[in-house]
């Protein structure tokens, strides 16, 4: 009859128990770590503050805690180009198209927009509040030779700057006095306008949640040209497999909710008295 030695019992039991309780803990640590998704988005709907008033709802419904990347539009879409954004919300629909049907995106959704503005000093020296389109009121600036702050960033509100000078007969890489490349965000290149007494364009949104602390004027109507449409792209899951597609899905679904578009239509009405952005007709729910 064979005996089995206590202590090499005990140490077995010992093992189970730890092992046990190992296995507990990182089951427990697993489900106590709550989903989340990264957005990396454009520095306008930052700046201005509507993804403080868009997320939180999100996450209190979802569980789902969303952690944005806020930098130009540029940088944003090589983010998504390479896998390492879940989700995007940006304002250039040239490059996102091109990443769509390069596939690196999935899909891509249009939420909401409003314009670009051309703002400078109140006293206007180029006299562009009285231009009659944009490309107008860029010749004026340039004519003038009047101070001008541009973003150099690669940004959507970059881009959308560089094909207007360009559609104006104005190459937008050469040098000239008066102008300043920031290579920074909507925020503080519309600071750095305000220093300089300078022209800027800039997205109305982040325009108006400036406008106190800069003492600039937008000078342009809403022409055509000027319409700024931000959309919501999804990163391929097949291209690039360690995506959150679950998380993202219901981000994009989410911002087209009539809950997310409530906000939209509201946001800075009570402070600046006019919304700062127009929620777009959602489209079919993105499968």
């Amino acid at each position: 009859m064979s005996h089995q030695n206590p202590r090499l019992v005990s140490k077995a039991t010992g093992l189970t128990l730890l092992l046990g309780l190992f296995v507990l803990f990182v089951s427990t640590t697993a489900q106590s770590q709550p989903r989340s998704v990264l957005l990396a988005t454009t520095t306008s709907v930052q700046d201005s503050g509507l993804l403080d008033a868009l997320l939180p709802p999100f996450t209190q419904g979802s569980g789902i805690v969303v952690r944005t990347v806020a930098v130009g539009t540029g940088a944003a879409l090589r983010m998504g180009a390479e896998g390492n954004a879940d989700i995007l919300l940006t304002h250039a629909p040239t490059a996102e198209k091109e990443l769509l049907s390069g596939g690196a995106l999935s899909k891509r959704i249009e939420i909401m927009d409003n314009f670009f503005v051309i703002a400078g000093p109140p006293e206007d020296p180029a006299g562009i509040s009285s231009a009659i389109g944009t490309s107008d009121a860029l010749k004026r600036i340039e004519q003038a030779q009047a101070p001008f702050v541009s973003r150099a960033d690669d940004s959507g509100t970059h881009k959308k700057e560089s094909q207007l000078l360009r559609d104006s007969g104005i190459d937008p890489t050469q040098k000239r006095p008066g102008l300043t490349r920031t290579g920074s965000g909507m925020g503080a290149s519309l600071l750095v306008a305000g220093q300089r007494r300078a022209y800027i364009l800039s997205d109305i949104g982040t325009f108006l949640a400036f406008r106190d602390r800069i003492d600039l004027a937008p000078l342009t109507l809403e022409f055509p040209d000027l319409r700024n449409v931000y959309s919501v792209l999804l990163v391929n899951p097949e291209r690039f497999p360690k995506v959150r597609a679950n998380e993202a899905l219901q981000l994009a679904r989410y911002l087209q909710s009539p809950e997310a578009q409530a906000i939209m239509m509201e946001f800075g009405r009570e402070r600046f008295g006019q919304p700062l952005f127009s929620p777009l007709s959602a489209e079919a729910t993105p499968r």
